[in-house]
């Protein structure tokens, strides 16, 4: 008698595999993990929750109401419990480089707006985790438009001293500012953009305003300066005295009471003490005049850092100063350098190691 076995080959219905899927998990529900994991892995898998679908459409009409917003998580403002690291007081922390327009004022009654990089940062008690860094931005943007003043940029350092609850802060705007030069002889004139700097600082209850500006000139070697001309007079060797590309960052306190140290006035200064500034139009006879200037004006980098120094100390509107100087050599493969420091806003063991790599200006 031949007995025929009916093979399995028929795939389950949908239906068929739903119900047992249920009936699995149902018992995944109860049983422990061992027992689960003793299973066929693939078994295994379908027997865990299913993955939910979430949606993957952006919901625009969606709107964040004041009871949703206090479901939100905030870890960064959490409890002392979740800092991780050496429960320690941070000096600054904060946000660097957000950029916006800003309106400044001018010596000559103008008005100009400038892109400007702004660095706010505020103290951090050893205690609290962190801060809301948007409230910096946001504090900034309520004095944004109006004309810059030191007393506007104090007003949004009170707003964010206030809203983050800190001891001491800081706020940094960096802009490049345009002065109109003229050239030495042709009658031309052109641009010149000068790198600046700006800060407010408080700390311990004491606030400090500074300016910073990044002054680029030529400096000639008096030591080549004095070898050119010897050869010239002892041989009839013609030689050139080697000169180079400099930067001066002049970074001055302001003294409150004393008047307005206006932009133009503290380049005015460093072209007082060092008039060899790189030119932006020139002619034939504009080249043969900054030759002239320059011989006339030969000067090493212990000579660039006093007669600046000079300068600063001279006008009552500025209180504490520092002046680095970088001479960016053509005769050798390094620079010659200086730094000068008056008071003690400034004063420093230290340096920053790239100082003065960052003084290079490459127009």
């Amino acid at each position: 008698m031949n007995i025929h076995v009916t093979e399995m080959t028929e795939a389950p219905s949908r239906a068929e595999v739903e119900t047992a899927l249920a009936r699995l998990r149902a018992w995944a529900a109860t049983a422990s993990t061992e027992e689960i994991a003793a299973l066929d892995p693939t078994i295994g898998r379908l027997a865990a929750a299913p993955y939910p679908v979430f949606e993957r459409h952006y919901p625009t009409e969606f709107r964040a109401d004041a009871a949703y917003k206090d479901t939100l998580p905030d870890l960064q403002n959490g409890p002392s419990s979740l800092i991780r690291g050496a429960n320690r007081q941070i000096q600054h922390v904060g946000i660097s480089n957000f950029r916006l327009p800003i309106r400044y004022h001018t010596r000559d009654n103008g008005d100009l707006t400038l892109e400007t990089s702004v660095t706010g940062t505020v103290s951090l008690e050893a205690d609290k985790k962190g801060i809301n860094m948007s409230r910096i931005m946001r504090s900034f943007y309520v004095h944004a438009e109006k004309t810059f003043s030191f007393e506007v940029i104090e007003a949004a350092l009170d707003d964010y001293k206030s809203d983050l609850e800190s001891f001491d802060a800081r706020i940094q705007m960096r802009l490049s500012f345009p002065a109109r030069v003229q050239s030495l002889r042709s009658g031309l004139s052109g641009y010149q953009y000068y790198d600046i700097a700006l800060e407010l600082v408080e700390r311990a209850g004491v606030r400090q305003k500074i300016v910073h500006l990044d002054y680029v000139y030529s400096s000639t070697c008096p030591c080549s300066l004095e070898l050119s001309e010897h050869a010239r007079a002892t041989r009839s060797q013609l030689a050139t005295p080697h000169s180079q590309r400099s930067v001066a960052r002049i970074s001055v306190e302001l003294k409150d009471g004393e008047g307005c140290l206006w932009f133009e006035d503290l380049i005015e200064m460093a072209r007082a003490a060092v008039p060899t500034e790189t030119q932006v139009m020139v002619k034939r006879e504009d080249e043969q005049a900054f030759a002239e200037l320059n011989a006339a004006n030969p000067i090493f980098v212990e000579d660039a850092a006093r007669l600046y120094a000079e300068q600063l100390h001279a006008d009552t509107r500025v209180g504490d100063f520092r002046v680095v100087a970088s001479h960016q050599e053509s005769l050798h493969s390094h620079d010659a350098v200086s730094v000068l420091t008056e008071g003690n806003t400034f004063a420093q063991a230290s340096l920053d190691p790239h100082l003065f790599s960052s003084l290079i200006h490459r127009g």
